[in-house]
């Protein structure tokens, strides 16, 4: 009963939309989240290439912090045009993100499986972050980036 509730799970998340803030499949990382969906005992639910934001530099987590994100590859052009055409008065931050994926596995011994391949392919802050209704492994890398751009301006 347990292996039938597995593949139907899989079979109805592969159907939808990734579960990404964006709803869609990230394009620089569906390679790897086509073959990870291609193994019998895994599949994944949301991801991320890595990205690179502008943002309101606050502590409160709220709606409207993100200013400007982008998944590809910036000319220092882009920042100045943003910049040029800003007129608020606040401090912002840049921060470039690392890629996250994450991986429903159907058995504990797979998640380790999973995540031991992952350590040795450089995905340094991954884990088990789930074992209720499925066990859920955060593949997570660590080039991480963040600093002021603009500080009260």
């Amino acid at each position: 009963m347990a292996e039938y509730n597995f593949l139907q799970r899989k079979m109805d998340v592969l159907k939808k939309f990734d579960k990404s803030h964006e709803g869609t499949w990230d394009e620089h990382i569906v390679k790897l989240c086509n073959k990870i969906n291609s193994k019998e005992n895994y599949y994944t639910t949301s991801s991320c290439s890595g990205r690179i934001l502008l943002m309101v530099d606050q502590d409160k987590k709220s709606s409207g912090l993100f200013l400007w994100k982008s998944h590809e590859k910036i000319d220092l052009s882009v920042f100045r045009k943003f910049f040029e055409s800003f007129k608020e008065k606040f401090s912002i931050k840049f921060k470039c993100e690392p890629p996250i994926i994450h991986v429903v596995c159907k058995t504990i011994n797979d998640a380790e499986e999973l995540l031991e391949k992952g350590f040795k392919s450089g995905w340094k802050k991954s884990g088990i972050i789930s074992l209720r209704k499925n066990i859920v492994l955060e593949l997570h890398g660590t080039e991480k980036l963040e600093f002021p751009i603009l500080i009260n301006c």
